[in-house]
């Protein structure tokens, strides 16, 4: 068994984690204008991975396209309620003219980008940091917890046709511990059952989302969205877990609103 081989992997992932983690606190923390435009720069940068993923001849556009995903999304954190919507939804319409190809993959997944990110924006400056914080630990613990027991445990694949490293023996672990997490944040935060059973459903969004942007990989013949963060590829390698988890929050607060009780 070549177990270098098997953990190649860990320490440029571990690297690159620690960076992020830390900006990513640091701007988490700060909150205000400082988080809006940290959103807004990886909505931008994602947007532009889309479409380098789905037209890689259209340079020009990928770049057009993601600065303009940047800046309608920081305007939809800056300007009254009743533009959000239609500012998170020109870069998807502006992209079905621009790229070429695949025209309405784009559409889907550059719409879940755009109001996945508002939905961290909403949540840090409306609900608060520990909400935030809260939900960033749900799909760590489910990204971590997953790697370490498919590596160690291994078992039968997922979805092996959609990606082959998945184990469900991952999939459980990272379930498990995002009820743990869940669980945790219920009893500081002063909430109820409600919030244990919102992180598995978080959890299962995180790894759908995943799974969502494996399916577009393997169908466009691409290892990574980009190469722009050592260990993980591209943002949308790392963050596809986050928008899925903040699509599943905004649903559900949407329509059951805030866990309530006590644990």
């Amino acid at each position: 068994m070549n177990t270098n081989g098997r953990w190649a992997d860990l320490a440029p992932r571990f690297i690159s984690a620690i960076v992020m983690l830390v900006l990513g606190s640091f701007t988490v923390f700060t909150g205000g204008l400082l988080f809006d435009v940290l959103i807004a720069l990886c909505c931008g940068v994602l947007i532009w991975e889309l479409v380098r993923m789905l037209a890689p001849e259209q340079r020009a556009v990928a770049l057009q396209l993601g600065l303009l995903s940047g800046a309608a999304t920081l305007a939809a954190a800056l300007l009254a309620p009743i533009w959000t919507l239609p500012l998170l939804v020109a870069p998807a319409l502006v992209g079905l003219s621009q790229v070429s190809q695949r025209r309405l993959y784009y559409f889907g997944f550059a719409l879940w980008v755009l109001i996945a990110g508002f939905g961290f924006i909403w949540l840090r400056n409306v609900l608060g940091i520990q909400w935030v914080l809260w939900l960033v630990c749900v799909v760590v613990v489910t990204d971590v917890a997953g790697y370490f027991a498919g590596k160690l445990i291994g078992g039968p694949k997922f979805w092996p046709r959609v990606s082959p490293k998945k184990t469900w023996s991952g999939t459980a672990a990272g379930w498990i511990a995002a009820v743990a997490v869940g669980m945790w944040f219920a009893r500081e935060l002063g909430l109820g059952p409600g919030l244990v059973v919102l992180s598995f459903l978080v959890s299962i969004a995180s790894q759908a989302g995943d799974v969502a942007e494996s399916a577009l990989k393997r169908k466009m013949g691409v290892k990574d969205s980009s190469a722009l963060i050592p260990g993980h590829g591209g943002f949308f390698d790392r963050f596809d877990g986050m928008l899925g988890a903040a699509a599943m929050v905004l649903i559900f607060l949407t329509f059951w609103g805030l866990p309530s009780g006590t644990l």
